[in-house]
């Protein structure tokens, strides 16, 4: 799916339940793990779960898409050097060696600028990565950061056997001992309305960690990079058995509409950028043969007839 800038972002890159990239060809198995993006997925609409997680369909790469993964991979590789150097400048300069690395691991992105001929286009594109990475020095100093993790996979099955997993862009440990996990995104800071929705993904990181490490994180700090805003929450246990709850809930919605293939769309504003209108029904088409066996129907309840 093409999203706008912040809709998306690197987390939405897509992939199968266990990590293998969407349409590779792998055998259709039912989902065994949860992430924030997938949960996000079936939250905005079920069948689009359905097309990445089930069906595997492939996607176009976007333009906004690409320039998170880029900018990510350039803010993780610049805590590679002394922090006295970590500057704007050399910042700037790891933009041209991490896109080359990155279209060296996924040939699937030279269609972006395929037609570029005269390269203006990618040009305009490395810029507005080149803008993003400044904006980043105006809300941390990485002179004064040392991450304890950078691009963290993270795991943890809950004790009903849901199996959580995701990756986290940073990890800051104090002396004390106090986690903060930090998230990066590209795009603009949400208004207040929508400031819960954006946290579902920290929050379950949070969750994540509790149960691994048994120490609830701190702080919890999502930094905008489009708009140069820095969103901030300190979860309780409270809110981490909130979270808990609803993903049990979910994941237990995934497991009827996998047995029943019962996958409902449900038409947004997004809709505009998916990638998969051709195969659904709100836009004349039609999903491809459900690729999981179907759960056999439950036998109508008999009732006994008494004697008036």
């Amino acid at each position: 799916m093409a999203a706008p800038d912040g809709v998306g972002g690197a987390d939405a890159e897509v992939t199968a339940p266990d990590g293998a990239a969407a349409g590779a060809g792998r055998a259709a198995a039912p989902p065994a793990s949860l992430s924030p993006s997938r949960a996000g997925d079936f939250m905005q609409c079920p069948l689009l779960y359905r097309f990445r997680v089930i069906d595997r369909l492939p996607e176009k790469p976007s333009e906004a898409a690409t320039r998170g993964t880029l900018v990510h991979a350039v803010l993780e590789r610049l805590f590679d050097a002394p922090a006295a150097e970590r500057t704007p400048p050399r910042a700037k300069a790891l933009i041209p060696g991490q896109w080359d690395r990155l279209r060296e691991s996924r040939p699937e992105l030279v269609e972006l600028f395929a037609d570029d001929t005269d390269g203006e286009r990618l040009t305009r594109w490395l810029s507005e990565a080149e803008r993003l990475v400044e904006r980043w020095f105006t809300l941390e100093d990485p002179t004064r950061l040392e991450p304890a993790e950078r691009e963290l996979f993270v795991e943890a099955e809950l004790a009903s056997g849901l199996r959580l997993r995701g990756i986290i862009d940073r990890v800051d440990v104090a002396p004390t001992g106090e986690v903060r996990i930090v998230d990066y995104k590209t795009g603009k800071a949400p208004r207040p309305e929508y400031a819960e929705s954006a946290l579902f993904q920290m929050k379950f990181y949070a969750l994540v960690v509790w149960r691994l490490k048994r120490v609830v994180p701190r702080r919890l700090q999502l930094v905008y990079l489009g708009s140069g805003d820095v969103l901030t929450y300190d979860p309780v246990p409270a809110d981490l058995e909130r979270i808990e709850r609803k993903l049990h809930a979910l994941w237990e919605a995934i497991r009827q509409a996998t047995e029943t293939g019962d996958w409902r769309p449900r038409p947004t504003k997004l809709c505009g950028w998916c990638d998969h209108r051709a195969h659904c029904p709100e836009f004349g088409g039609t999903p491809p043969p459900y690729p999981l066996p179907l759960a056999p129907a439950a036998p109508p309840v008999q009732g006994r007839m008494g004697a008036d």
